[in-house]
């Protein structure tokens, strides 16, 4: 038995797109309780909205996105804008008892974060649910990664190395609301490193205790003004973000990301090594999990999994036969059925991050920052 979940998006560019492509196929390849109805996108564009809205199958289209709080209908409202406005939008769904999913990386700055996991909270009493797009989790890769790592299958973890690499944000790359901290709250380390700060949490399943050292730098400070020819304006978040951290278990940790490493396209990357074993896993060939164990001298070495076996790998059953691979996409569409398990009473192919959950991600952001502009050690107990 189903039953339709009306759905309201806010936001029709990248994110949109990415979720509209989601929440639409969802349960062609999923079993779910709930048969998600795209109800209403929202958006400022008033001039590309009705053909977005015709493209991707939503059944109206508003500008003004205050309007889904008041909509009895929709059950759930999905956040895939900026990052200054993500703390408002939140807030207002979830004082109108609306389930919120959010786009990451939570807000653009931690006292946004802060206020949107304490709204969460209060939320959570009235059987609210909130939901963060960490969507790398649902790699079946990564899936795969986190129950080896429950397994004991690389006993204590020793060692986590992480990188996100991107080559696209060099000086010709026009000036967008991802270059402005007002609007983005930090460049490519919200952007970046706050994906695989969470994919390492998730993964040795520990929080980070400290932040050692960091380097923050911006190499483009001008960037060309969009439609202006000849015209620049100011580029003011962190181009590359890097830094040491340790985990309350006593893992070392590194943490690095920038959008200007030139022949990485969307390298996001990680390895950990553990006292019995190690694994690795890189986005570029995001279908193939890596995994070293102790053993036969002889014999041992780097095991190349192709995790695309139904029964065998997390999330595959609901695709296509072995080394038939996914691609991005379907990070999205998995963390969907995911969402709609949760919803349902139903528990998810892996844990789902909450706004309590990206907060957390959010406090290690925050002192790697202070730690590079303090050029000190930062606890996290530090950060509230």
């Amino acid at each position: 038995m189903t039953r339709p979940f009306p759905i309201a998006l806010i936001g029709q560019r990248f994110m949109g797109r990415a979720h509209s492509n989601a929440w639409s196929q969802v349960t062609r390849f999923f079993d779910s309780e709930l048969q998600p109805v795209l109800h209403t996108i929202a958006a400022r564009d008033s001039e590309g909205l009705a053909p977005f809205a015709r493209r991707w199958g939503w059944l109206n289209s508003t500008t003004d996105w205050k309007r889904l709080a008041r909509e009895d209908a929709v059950e759930l409202v999905d956040i895939g804008t900026p990052n200054d406005v993500h703390r408002e939008q939140a807030l207002v769904m979830l004082a109108a008892g609306k389930h919120v999913a959010c786009e990451k990386p939570l807000a653009g700055t931690l006292d946004d974060a802060r206020a949107m996991a304490d709204a969460a909270k209060k939320a959570a009493k009235k059987g609210v649910k909130t939901f963060v797009w960490f969507n790398y989790r649902r790699c079946p890769a990564v899936a795969l990664a986190y129950k080896l790592v429950r397994e004991g299958r690389l006993g204590r973890i020793l060692h986590v190395r992480a990188r996100y690499l991107q080559d696209w944000g060099g000086p010709q790359t026009p000036l967008s609301w991802r270059f402005q901290k007002k609007v983005a709250g930090s460049g490519a380390h919200g952007d970046l490193n706050a994906h695989i700060v969470d994919m390492a949490r998730f993964l040795v399943g520990e929080e980070v205790s400290e932040v050692h050292g960091a380097i923050e730098r911006t190499f483009v400070k001008e960037r060309p003004l969009p439609g202006k020819k000849g015209e620049t304006g100011k580029s003011d978040v962190d181009d590359v973000v890097l830094f040491l951290a340790s985990f309350a278990g006593g893992a070392t940790a590194s943490f690095e990301a920038t959008r200007l490493a030139i022949g990485h396209q969307n390298d996001n990357g990680i390895e950990l090594n553990g006292e019995k074993g190690s694994l690795r896993f890189s986005f570029e060939d995001m279908n193939v999990l890596e995994l070293c164990e102790g053993g036969d001298a002889r014999t041992g070495g780097w095991k190349r999994i192709m995790c695309t076996s139904a029964g065998n790998h997390p999330y595959a059953a609901n695709w296509w036969p072995d080394a038939h691979v996914i691609g991005y996409e379907h990070g999205f569409t998995n963390m969907a059925a995911d969402i709609l398990r949760t919803l349902a009473g139903l528990e998810p192919e892996v844990p789902l991050p909450d706004f309590a959950d990206a907060y957390q991600t959010q406090r290690v952001l925050e002192a790697a920052l202070q730690s590079a502009r303090q050029r000190r050690a930062i606890k996290l107990s530090q950060i509230k």
